[in-house]
This record gives structure tokens, sequence and C-alpha cells, in this order.
């Protein structure tokens, strides 16, 4: 199953549908751009957790962000509160709005939508992305076992019970250089 499948499948009711009338697009142009986009963010995401703490810090979000809203009512995407965490979290991810306009940009071309249109979507995958994420670690228990694991004294995915829990959810490879880790979580939180 790619990411935009087990996104999608982590929302109730039709977010893409939703995300492509709002933006007067087609559902096929909507899921091409998010096929391009949620990828660019996990692997925003992927670095910031392979740095020091940065699994703690994602644990955190997941665990008090309540973004679990976002895939329970795909409709409140469009609040301003909504793209105002959105914000906050590519901020957190890219670091900057050149970076945002960046990857805007390079999926603009790829696609044939205008990188308007993108810009205003980011905000959204984003909070879909950290929503399908809490929701699947929270309803899988997910989140309390890492989260056990990380305040156990470990704070690297390779060592101790948090190496162990990781390595069950990475099907055996508790590295911590795994080259996809966020994808790994993602499967595991979305069982």
């Amino acid at each position: 199953m790619d990411l935009l499948s087990m996104v999608l499948a982590a929302t109730k009711g039709d977010a893409l549908g939703s995300l492509a009338k709002q933006h007067n697009l087609s559902t096929d142009q909507t899921s091409d751009i998010l096929s391009q986009l949620l990828p660019a963010l996990t692997g925003k995401l992927q670095s910031n957790v392979e740095q020091e703490n940065g699994l703690e810090s994602l644990l955190g979000a997941l665990g008090k962000g309540n973004h679990q809203r976002y895939v329970d009512e795909p409709e409140s995407l469009s609040d301003p509160a909504s793209l105002l965490d959105g914000n906050k979290i590519l901020g957190h991810l890219l670091g900057s709005k050149d970076a945002s306009r960046q990857v805007a940009s390079q999926v603009a071309s790829s696609t044939g939508v205008g990188s308007s249109i993108i810009k205003k979507l980011l905000p959204m995958a984003a909070t879909m992305l950290m929503g399908a994420m809490s929701k699947g670690a929270q309803s899988n228990g997910m989140l309390d076992m890492l989260a056990g694991a990380v305040s156990g004294g470990s704070n690297r995915s390779g060592g101790g019970m948090l190496g162990s829990v990781l390595g069950s959810l990475m099907g055996g490879s508790s590295k911590s250089g795994s080259s996809d880790l966020v994808g790994s979580l993602l499967k595991g939180f979305l069982k």
C-alpha cells in the first residue's frame, strides 16, 4: 500500500473529493498532487526523526497535538485553525517558506497544476499526514508503547526497548539508519 493510500485509508469520508472540490481540481489531479507531497513531507519527517531527540519530538507532537481530528473530520482541513496548524507543521518539517515554495514548485512542474494551488494544499497534506500517524498510533497502542520505550532511557532507535519496538514495527530491522523509518512507523501505526 502506498503512502497516499495509507493516509486516505485513515480518513473518514471523502477527503480526496473534498480537497478536489475545494480547489477546483479533479480527484485524479488531487491524488497526483498528494501522492507527491506526502513522500516529500515524510522525507523531511524522516530527517527530523533521525536527529537527536527527533523521535521524542515526533512522539510528543503525535501525543498532544490532537491531529487525529484531521482524518476523522476531513472537512476541517480548510478551517483557518487547521491551516495555521498545517503551516506550523510545515515550518517544523521544512524549516522555511522558501523550502515550502521549492516543494510546491517541484510538484507544480510535474503535475501541471499551478504552484499557488499546491501551496494551499501543502498545509492540508501536512495535517493529513500527522493526523493519520496520530490516529494509527493511538488506535494501535503504538504511541504509548513507543513513548514508554523512549522514557525508559533509550534515546537511540537502535538500542534497548525502543530498538525492539521499532524493530518489530519495521519487520525485524532495528538499525537507526533505516532508510524509511517514517514509512515503517506509518505502516505499523496504520495496520
